[in-house]
């Protein structure tokens, strides 16, 4: 599955921002799918989660009530709601599917880093 995302931008503190992640070449309605980040200078980080046949949502410590992920099956697409955005949260957003948590790490597959969406939050 090719995953494109978009929506990222320049946005001040406290303003939002909605990424939407969209699928092709194949369905991922049964797929766990989430968001990873990468700040400038730093590791990759996860984001939050949510799974293919439930919902059930997963978030980072940072991103609890600021964020939401929501899938839209039908359009084959999962979006990132931020709110009260941060100058921290200045990175590199990247959207993955068949991700999967391994003890305290969440994983996906390699080939999800190659593009992402810039936000940039100025203070």
């Amino acid at each position: 599955v090719q995953l494109v995302e978009s929506g990222g931008g320049l946005v001040q503190t406290g303003g939002s921002l909605t990424l939407s992640c969209a699928a092709s070449g194949g369905t991922i309605s049964r797929t766990n799918v989430g968001w990873f980040r990468q700040p400038p200078g730093k590791e990759r980080e996860f984001v939050a989660a949510i799974s293919g046949n439930l919902g059930v949502t997963r978030y980072a410590e940072f991103a609890k009530g600021r964020f939401t992920i929501s899938r839209d099956n039908a359009a084959n697409a999962f979006y990132l709601q931020m709110n009260s955005l941060r100058p921290e949260d200045t990175a590199t957003y990247y959207c993955a599917a068949e991700v999967y948590e391994r003890g305290p790490v969440w994983i996906a597959p390699d080939e999800y880093w190659e593009q992402g969406t810039q936000v940039t939050v100025s203070s």
